[in-house]
Parts: C-alpha cells; sequence; structure tokens
C-alpha cells in the first residue's frame, strides 16, 4: 500500500509541476465526459417529451378519423365516417370496452355572448370525452349522460372561450349564441395544452378555443350538412362523425383491434376518405427512435472523450522526453522497470479520473444552465426563438441515473489505454542513453 501511495503522490507532484498543461489536459476529459451526460440528457428529454404527447391519446386507444378527400363531388355528397360506421365497430369488434366507443363530431363556429364573439371549435362528443383527452374541469361540469339523453342545449367552454367571452364574472349559467340557438353554460374547463402532430398520422389539437356540447344535441340542431361560402362559390361539406375514438380492454390487443377496424369499415367506403391510428404503435416507434437516438449522441459525445485521450498521449509522451534523465537515474538507483511504468501511468490515470470527476460534476448543472441558456436566448433573441418548434423551445433535459457512471468509466478507462503506451516507452529507455541525455 504505501508502495502505492508514493507512486501516486510522487504522480501528483509532477503533474503539478506543469499546473497549465496538467488542467488544460484535464479539461479535454471533463468536456468529453459532460458532453455525454448532457447529450444523453438532452436526447432523453426530447424523447420523453415526444413519448408523452403520443400517451396523451391513449395506449390503449384506437382513433379512427374522417379525410376529406380530394374530390368535390364526394365532398357534396357527404364522406368520411358514418353514424353507421360507429354503431358497426361498437357493436360489432369484441375487444372493444364497455361504452369505450366514443363519437365526435368536430366543425369551426362562432360563438358569441351578447357582444362579444369568437371562432372556435365546436366539438360534439360523449361525457367520456373530458377523461379520453384528459381534460379537467375548473368550474361547474361536464357533460353527463342525461344531458346526451336529453339532447339539452347544454355547453361546456374551454378556459380561453370563457375569459374571452364571459370577462366579468363566471359564465356558468349564462346563455351562448352558438350558430342560431343559445346553449346554457354548464362548466369551464383547466387551459389544456395543444397536442403535437405526429408525423402524418394524426394531426395536431389545440383545445383552446374549443366548446364542447352533447353529440346528440349537435346531430339533432347542427346536423350532417355544413354550408361554406367563399367568394363566387358555394359548396355543401356533408359529413356525420369526424372521428371514433375506441378504448381497448387489453393493450396486447391493440394491434390486432386495429386491423380488425379496418377490414370492418373498409368495405363500406369507396374512396380513402378516413384513416386508422393506433397511438400504442406510434408510442412503440418514439421508444425505438429514442434509443437510436440516444446512442447516436452517445457515440458522439464519446469521440470527445477519445480526443481527451490523444491529448493525455500527447502530453504523457512529452512527458517522457522532458524527464528522460530523470528516468535515467531513477533506473541508476534501482528503479525497475514496471515502477517506470506504473509512475506513468499513475499519471495517465490521475488526469482522466480527475477530468472525469468534474466531468460528472458539470453534468449535474445540465438542467440549471440550460433553463438559463434558453431564458437568456429568449430574451436576446426573441423572434427566432419563437419560429423554433415548441417541442425544441420547451425540451427539458432528463439526466440518465446510468450515464454518470458510463461516462466515468470511460474516462478511467481511455486515461488507461492512452497512457500505456508513454509509460512502456518510459520503461523501455536504456539508463545509459538516459543519463547521457541532455
Amino acid at each position: 500500500m504505501s508502495r502505492t501511495w508514493r507512486t501516486f503522490r510522487l504522480s501528483v507532484k509532477s503533474l503539478l509541476l506543469h499546473p497549465l498543461r496538467s488542467a488544460l489536459t484535464v479539461l479535454g476529459i471533463f468536456i468529453g465526459v459532460c458532453g455525454v451526460i448532457w447529450l444523453l440528457a438532452i436526447g432523453e428529454g426530447i424523447g420523453r417529451a415526444a413519448e408523452d404527447q403520443i400517451a396523451d391519446l391513449g395506449a390503449r386507444n384506437i382513433i379512427v378519423r374522417t379525410v376529406k378527400p380530394n374530390n368535390d363531388e364526394a365532398t357534396d355528397s357527404g364522406y368520411g365516417l358514418t353514424r353507421a360506421d360507429y354503431e358497426r365497430l361498437r357493436d360489432t369488434i369484441p375487444t372493444i370496452e364497455p361504452g369505450g366507443a366514443l363519437p365526435i363530431r368536430i366543425i369551426t363556429e362562432e360563438f358569441r355572448n351578447r357582444t362579444r364573439a369568437k371562432e372556435g371549435r365546436l366539438v360534439g362528443c360523449t361525457p367520456q370525452y373530458a377523461d379520453v383527452t384528459r381534460l379537467q374541469v375548473a368550474e361547474g361540469r361536464f357533460l353527463t349522460a342525461a344531458d346526451a339523453a336529453e339532447e339539452r342545449n347544454y355547453c361546456v367552454l374551454s378556459a380561453e372561450n370563457a375569459q374571452e367571452l364571459f370577462p366579468l364574472g363566471t359564465p356558468i349559467g349564462q346563455e351562448l349564441m352558438i350558430g342560431e340557438d343559445f346553449y346554457t353554460v354548464v362548466g369551464v374547463m383547466k387551459p389544456r395544452a395543444a397536442s403535437a402532430g405526429i408525423g402524418g398520422s394524426y394531426a395536431a389539437e389545440d383545445f383552446s378555443g374549443d366548446v364542447y356540447i352533447p353529440i346528440e344535441t349537435f346531430w339533432r340542431r347542427i346536423g350532417d350538412m355544413i354550408i361554406i361560402t367563399k367568394p363566387g362559390s358555394f359548396q355543401r361539406d356533408i359529413s356525420e362523425v369526424t372521428q371514433v375514438t375506441l378504448q381497448v380492454a387489453d393493450r396486447d390487443m391493440v394491434l390486432p383491434t386495429r386491423d380488425l377496424v379496418i377490414n370492418t369499415i373498409a368495405p363500406y367506403h369507396t374512396l380513402e376518405d378516413f384513416r386508422v391510428t393506433a397511438p400504442l404503435e406510434l408510442l412503440q416507434q418514439a421508444q425505438t427512435t429514442r434509443l437510436m437516438f440516444m446512442l447516436f449522441l452517445g457515440l458522439i459525445a464519446a469521440v470527445s472523450l477519445v480526443v481527451g485521450g490523444i491529448g493525455i498521449m500527447n502530453i504523457m509522451l512529452a512527458t517522457v522526453t522532458e524527464r528522460t534523465r530523470e528516468i535515467g537515474i531513477r533506473r541508476a538507483l534501482g528503479a525497475k522497470r514496471r515502477d517506470i511504468t506504473q509512475q506513468f501511468l499513475s499519471e495517465a490515470v490521475v488526469l482522466s479520473v480527475v477530468g472525469g470527476l468534474l466531468g460528472v460534476l458539470g453534468g449535474l448543472m445540465c438542467r440549471p444552465i440550460t433553463a438559463l441558456a434558453r431564458n437568456r436566448l429568449e430574451a436576446w433573441f426573441p423572434e427566432q426563438m419563437s419560429t423554433l418548434p415548441e417541442l425544441v423551445r420547451n425540451v427539458e433535459p432528463l439526466l440518465v441515473p446510468w450515464s454518470f457512471p458510463l461516462a466515468f468509466a470511460i474516462s478511467a478507462v481511455v486515461g488507461v489505454l492512452f497512457g500505456v503506451y508513454p509509460a512502456i516507452r518510459a520503461a523501455r529507455l536504456d539508463p545509459i542513453e538516459a543519463l547521457r541525455h541532455e
């Protein structure tokens, strides 16, 4: 133990003789270790955020959406999902939970409260819609089964609509004009972040401008035909159901059920006017992509560690040349090749370990430094930052626990690997030639 301790002390003393050179070498390892931890944390944060957006759709859900065909005649005569499709799916697919088929009808409409008016989404839905989309009630209540059964003229407002249409006092119990009819406000929802679009499989949804009414009321009072008027044109848009969300009882049955859904309704549609999306499949793809992304980022960061290791080798080779006479004196006094090897290898390991420890401490500062940098960039470059995707602007790095021991272990291994050759070279110097070295 004493011999090892003496070797360690001698190594530290030798490194302190050239503090700037040693500090720069440690800096290379620090950047490499810190880079591994930071890049993995940022990759984890981006991947988790994307997975959470998909998970918001429900891992046991299957979403069947109406897609508007590029055919004006089809639009005039009707397209997309029908009430018959909804009933067919509800009644014939055994893997769907009882009451787990939820029809939704969405149009753009103007909402009026006296002199105040706002355009937004009018959503005809069932009472289960709030649970499926993770909406939370802020005031009053959401729609109930009784509202749907009796086709009541009741509505629930999003937080933004409630604020803009009823800025003074509570909107609960007041009347809101939708189209030509008046609806009684029975609830206000809490703010809900928009769901991101997922490739071409699922369009983004913004809940901020929504007003919810029972879908039975929608079908009876508004109907299926929407008149679209533009300068010089008149068009009818006929569609019965915008979306049907199916909740599958067993997660393992989601993908087989998706295929069954397609086979069930495809014979009744000659046009490509519907799309079936299984968030579970998207979630699995996102998880695979996240792992590949993190591996790629880890490899990039590992390159900087290798560069730091090359820096160690370069410094140690230079040290061997500078200390040739010292090596000759130690050999003349009885030091063995093993002793010389241990000393120079110990110096390389000290450099890499110190750099690794500092890199781990720097990795722990990833989240606060990222938040500070984002705030500064938003203050200095607001316009440029606003053009970035929301996922990038709001990304929160998530530290990966195993990245700390991994990065530190790699730094230690790099120190050993890149310190072996200079140590061996120093040990193989001829003592007599080393003593003659000037």
